[in-house]
């Protein structure tokens, strides 16, 4: 197997892109872009650290969590996670941001990439107070390019169809799986888990 260590082998391997494929970059959110952010409930985030290494984490809320300010910005609240800050520190060294949005049911996906800005002012969390909670910050991402990404993916893999939903004891707990990786001597069930997240969901 040989491997392909320029740009050139790489092309010349694939191919041009389509006219369309290249056209579809959008310098800002459209209408259609902005629709689709309202009824997304998950969003993937890539970001680069100082280091060069990538990292993508989800987030998600209920459907629109994310605010569309305008069509140059997005407004993306951090909620309670395990205080890692993976994201935030790539932010801090190299804003360059990646949004993968998804909607389920939906097989079509939105590409967002920009720069994002760490921001604690106390007003703006407030926009997105839940129960009595505000976000510890939130994100705000100039758009720099936006464009639909093609169904093909979720098409192969069948991610929506529940016929094809893995059942959850394929797997061990996650209490079980960080027993095992961690030398740990007791492991918390997915029970006592999922309730420890329910109180700390924000």
């Amino acid at each position: 197997m040989a491997r392909i260590t320029s740009l050139e082998a790489l092309r010349a391997h694939y191919g041009e892109a389509r006219e369309r494929s290249r056209r579809k970059v959008l310098p800002a959110l459209d209408v259609h872009c902005q629709r689709l952010i309202s009824l997304s409930p998950l969003v993937m985030l890539g970001s680069f650290g100082a280091d060069g290494r990538a990292d993508v984490t989800p987030r998600g809320d209920a459907p629109g969590f994310i605010a569309v300010e305008d069509a140059a910005t997005l407004l993306i609240p951090d909620r309670p996670g395990n205080n890692r800050l993976d994201t935030l520190t790539n932010l801090i060294a190299n804003p360059a941001i990646g949004l993968l949005f998804l909607v389920p049911g939906i097989d079509e996906t939105l590409r967002v990439n920009g720069r994002a800005e760490i921001h604690d002012d106390t007003d703006l969390r407030a926009r997105f107070e839940v129960d009595g909670r505000q976000p510890a910050t939130v994100l705000r991402v100039t758009v720099e390019e936006a464009y639909l990404h093609c169904a093909k993916a979720f098409m192969r893999s069948h991610a929506w169809d529940p016929a094809h939903f893995v059942s959850r004891d394929s797997l061990p707990s996650m209490g079980e799986m960080l027993r095992d990786q961690l030398s740990l001597a007791t492991a918390e069930t997915q029970a006592e888990m999922l309730q420890r997240y329910r109180e700390t969901l924000y």
